[in-house]
């Protein structure tokens, strides 16, 4: 009888798997959106989940049927506009032209960049090809303790003038996420993800277990070849695992809320505490620990079957 053999996973894709520079991503490509909005938004990981709904989908076999979906709650506190940027395309890339810094920045953005010690004048540029909003967290408002805000760029949807007039409404001001996004939309969600440290390849790649007969270690991937010879950079090697940015396409939005009462338990969420914001329910699981920044953008590739899903939330567990 054959023998299965699962020699090692882990895409080559990610390569080398380093730790990331920071504890929240950067996002080069954003999806396009008539919408005069911006799209995306950002909020903090406070745990999982499950909800008991009544199947709703089409072609189900447990049609109209109580069934468990498990979820995650992510606390989304309003994001607050610092400055617009404007960009001009070149053949390296995108180059900042100008921008617009807001005069009522908080205390708190001290701890993240350079304050201005006096208020300069500042036009908008006569030419430029693109526009994007400079916005911060507001982790005070919170109960995870923690005062140094996030800052991070996001794109604005619609025609260039409908872009213009939206970050000139929105600058020094608040944004909640009940205005950017909506129960059964599909989002993309970026984070980094939970940090394992050094790890051998039976963990970070799945390698299998060799027979106790057949090498001096069971743990390993076996011969490497001579002193004098370095081996192939796809061979499976112990390293760093985990606490890497990664991005998961079409999440879907079960409910966006402010009522806290419906899913905070008594003691609070193990590892966060108690929810004091706006939140939103995602089906499924997000990379990263409790306490961390997600960033949400619009789907860049939306999944077309999975916007046929409906969700009559019966009862979600404390």
């Amino acid at each position: 009888m054959g023998k299965t053999r699962s020699p090692r996973h882990g895409s080559m894709q990610f390569w080398p798997r380093k730790r990331a520079k920071r504890a929240y991503p950067r996002i080069r490509n954003h999806a396009s959106s008539t919408e005069k909005n911006i799209v995306g938004f950002a909020g903090y990981k406070v745990g999982m989940t499950h909800l008991l709904i009544k199947s709703t989908r089409p072609h189900s076999m447990t049609p109209g049927e109580t069934i468990s979906r498990p979820i995650t709650i992510i606390e989304c506190p309003p994001l607050k506009v610092a400055s617009i940027k404007f960009y001009k395309r070149t053949v390296y890339g995108l180059k900042t032209v100008n921008h617009i810094l807001s005069k009522n920045l908080d205390k708190s953005l001290k701890r993240k960049m350079l304050m201005p010690k006096k208020e300069t004048k500042q036009k908008e540029p006569d030419s430029y090809d693109e526009l994007r909003l400079l916005v911060y967290t507001q982790p005070n408002l919170t109960g995870i303790g923690k005062k140094k805000p996030e800052l991070f760029e996001i794109a604005i949807g619609g025609t260039k003038e409908e872009q213009l007039a939206y970050a000139r409404e929105k600058l020094g001001k608040e944004i909640t996420v009940s205005e950017i996004l909506k129960p059964g939309q599909l989002i993309d969600a970026h984070a980094v993800t939970k940090g394992k440290g050094l790890q051998g390849v039976i963990k970070r790649f799945g390698v299998s277990l060799k027979s106790h007969k057949s090498e001096k270690k069971r743990r390993s991937v076996g011969n490497l070849g001579p002193w004098n010879q370095s081996a192939m950079w796809r061979v499976p090697q112990a390293g760093q695992t985990g606490y890497h940015t990664r991005t998961e396409y079409n999440k879907l939005i079960i409910k966006v809320s402010d009522k806290q009462d419906e899913i905070n338990p008594k003691s609070g969420f193990k590892h966060y505490g108690v929810v004091k914001n706006d939140y939103i329910l995602i089906k499924g699981s997000i990379q990263g620990p409790a306490k961390r920044l997600i960033r949400l953008n619009y789907a860049i590739r939306p999944h077309k079957r999975k916007h046929s899903e409906t969700f009559e939330i019966e009862h979600i567990q404390k």
